[in-house]
């Protein structure tokens, strides 16, 4: 555990058995707290020179409600794993993923891990509505307005 957002506390936890550092792009507990300018970029950083990855908790952050796809793109960086859920549900049925880079998931075969809920014809049927309603960027604008007109009201107060 380290304080958020001080990417010299994230390369001082990282040791000889580190495999990865998880950490969520936007903090969604106890408040919203969003790091620092260049802090993701310093994790990925130090991750690729660590040789561990980095896997960014997007489950309340990611799929579009930040104005971005996911909350690291601000950045333009990427994670090894993504966790996701919430929005990957449309707001309908709770489903949850990981997905990431090939070479990571695919040290897990058929039969080797599994889920309780894996498979669930209407949760998957309503995550892959949702993937392709992300893919026309109508929800990252609005989400974009949205944020612009929050953030310029609460300027005024």
């Amino acid at each position: 555990t380290v304080p958020y957002g001080d990417a010299d506390a994230v390369e001082a936890a990282i040791g000889p058995n580190t495999a990865a550092v998880l950490m969520e792009p936007i903090q969604g507990e106890a408040g919203v707290i969003v790091p620092p300018a260049g802090f993701w970029r310093s994790v990925r950083d130090l991750c690729d020179e660590h040789n561990v990855l980095m896997i960014a908790d997007e489950i309340q952050s990611g799929l579009a409600r930040t104005g971005k796809l996911f909350a690291l793109d601000h950045e333009d960086v990427r994670a090894d794993l993504y966790t996701l859920g919430k929005a990957l549900g449309g707001g309908i049925v709770p489903v949850s993923a990981v997905v990431g880079r090939a070479d990571v998931l695919g040290v897990l075969k058929p039969g080797q891990h599994g889920s309780t809920f894996g498979g669930y014809p209407v949760a998957c049927a309503v995550g892959r509505a949702v993937v392709g309603l992300l893919e026309t960027g109508e929800f990252q604008a609005r989400a974009t307005e949205l944020g612009e007109h929050l953030h310029g009201r609460l300027a005024e107060l």
